[in-house]
C-alpha cells in the first residue's frame, strides 16, 4: 500500500490538502491583466497552491526560483530554459534574430534537456532586457504568460539594483502576469510596501496562513484510516497539537507514522515513536544549526521551545525583538499567532538536549 502522504515538493492532486479559497482566488489573478504578490512562511504550501490554480486555468507559465540564482546572468539562462519547455526552439527562432546578445543553446539528445550559456563577460543588463523582451513578444492579449518568481526577497541579493532594472522591464510588458513569492513578510512588505521601492504596490498583496484546522483533520483521518480504522481522528488530532497546523511538518509526521505501522504493526502506541524516530533522524543536523547560534538565539530558542515567557529582564526588549527577526529571517522562527519555532521537531530536540 502506497503511503497516501508527501511532504518535501510541490505536491498536487491526491496529496493537495484544500486550499479551496486561496486556489480560487489566485486562478482571479491569473485571469486578469493584474498581478499577485503571495507571502507566508517557508513550508506552508506556497508554490503548491499556486501550481494548482495555474493548472486549474489552464494558463502557460514558468517559474524561477530567485534563491537558486547567482547572477543576472544566470537568471537570464534559467528564464531562457524554463521558457524553452513551453516552446520547441524551431517555433521561436526567428525572435532570437532581434537578441543584441545571442545565447549558445545545446540539447540533450536523450534527455531532451535545453541547456543555456553566455559568452563570459558580456552585458549582463542587455540579456536581461532581450530575454524578458521575448516573453513579452511570444504572449498576447488572449494568452498571456503567467512569470513566477519564488523567493522574490532575493532580488536584492542577486545584483546591486536589479530590483529596479526589472520593474523598469516589466513596466512596459501588457501580456504577462507575474506572481511573487516569499517567505520573509519583513524584506516582502519593504519591497512592495515601501513608497521609495521600485516595486511599491507592484500587485496585489495575499499572505497565505496555516491551513484551517477542520478541513487539514479531515484529510489526515481520512487518509489514516486504513492503518487505524478506530483511532484515525485521534491521531489526526494529535498530529495538529504537536505541529501547531503547520502544512509540511503534519505531512511528514503523518507519513512517519503511516510508514511505521506498515512496517512495524505490531507497535500500539506509534505516535511518539514517530516524533522519536523523526528527532533522531535529524539529530545531526540540528546539533550543527545549535552550534551556529550565538547565546542570545540560543537562549530565545530555549524560551520559546518550553513555552516560557521572553520578557523576564534578562535581556532588553530591543535585544530580543531584533534577534526575533534575524531568526525569523533565518527561518527558525515564525510569526502566526504569536513567534513559534518554525521546526516542532527541533523544538523537541532543544527540550531533551536542554533538559
Amino acid at each position: 500500500m502506497e503511503n497516501p502522504f508527501k511532504f518535501g515538493t510541490v505536491v498536487d492532486e491526491e496529496y493537495f490538502t484544500d486550499r479551496v479559497n486561496e486556489v480560487t482566488y489566485i486562478r482571479q489573478f491569473i485571469n486578469s491583466p493584474n498581478h499577485l504578490v503571495l507571502i507566508s512562511p517557508r513550508r506552508f504550501g506556497k508554490s503548491s497552491v499556486v501550481a494548482k490554480a495555474l493548472k486549474l486555468s489552464g494558463r502557460r507559465s514558468i517559474t524561477v526560483n530567485l534563491q537558486q540564482v547567482t547572477s543576472v546572468q544566470d537568471l537570464s539562462a534559467k528564464i531562457l530554459r524554463e521558457f524553452f519547455k513551453l516552446y520547441p526552439l524551431e517555433r521561436i527562432r526567428h525572435f532570437f534574430e532581434h537578441f543584441r546578445i545571442v545565447p549558445t543553446i545545446t540539447s540533450n539528445p536523450v534527455s531532451g534537456a535545453i541547456s543555456v550559456s553566455f559568452v563570459p563577460g558580456v552585458d549582463s543588463n542587455t540579456l536581461l532586457e532581450d530575454v524578458m523582451g521575448l516573453l513579452e513578444k511570444t504572449s498576447t492579449e488572449k494568452d498571456r504568460l503567467v512569470f513566477v518568481l519564488d523567493e522574490f526577497q532575493e532580488i536584492k541579493e542577486i545584483a546591486p539594483k536589479l530590483d529596479k532594472q526589472l520593474r523598469s522591464i516589466m513596466q512596459d510588458q501588457k501580456h504577462i502576469n507575474y506572481i511573487m513569492l516569499g517567505s520573509q513578510e519583513s524584506m516582502m512588505s519593504e519591497i512592495f510596501e515601501n513608497k521609495k521601492s521600485p516595486f511599491y504596490h507592484f500587485g496585489e498583496m495575499m499572505r497565505l496562513g496555516k491551513l484551517p484546522r477542520a478541513d487539514f483533520h479531515k484529510y489526515l483521518s481520512e487518509r489514516l484510516s486504513g492503518f487505524f480504522p478506530e483511532t484515525s481522528g485521534q491521531i489526526a488530532d494529535l498530529i495538529l497539537d504537536y505541529t501547531s497546523c503547520h502544512p509540511y511538518y503534519s505531512q511528514q509526521l503523518a507519513a512517519t507514522i503511516w510508514q511505521i505501522k506498515a512496517l512495524q504493526p505490531d507497535i500500539q502506541d506509534v505516535f511518539p515513536v514517530a516524533i522519536n524516530y523523526i528527532v533522531r533522524t535529524h539529530g545531526l543536523d540540528y546539533e550543527r544549526l545549535w552550534i551556529k547560534l550565538n547565546r542570545t538565539n540560543k537562549w530565545i530558542l530555549q524560551h520559546l521551545a518550553s513555552g516560557s515567557p521572553l520578557q523576564t529582564g534578562e535581556h532588553r526588549t530591543s535585544t530580543i525583538y531584533s534577534a526575533l527577526k534575524r531568526l525569523q529571517k533565518e527561518g527558525y522562527v515564525i510569526y502566526s499567532d504569536g513567534y513559534e519555532l518554525e521546526d516542532p521537531f527541533y523544538r523537541q530536540w532543544i527540550i531533551e538536549t536542554n533538559s
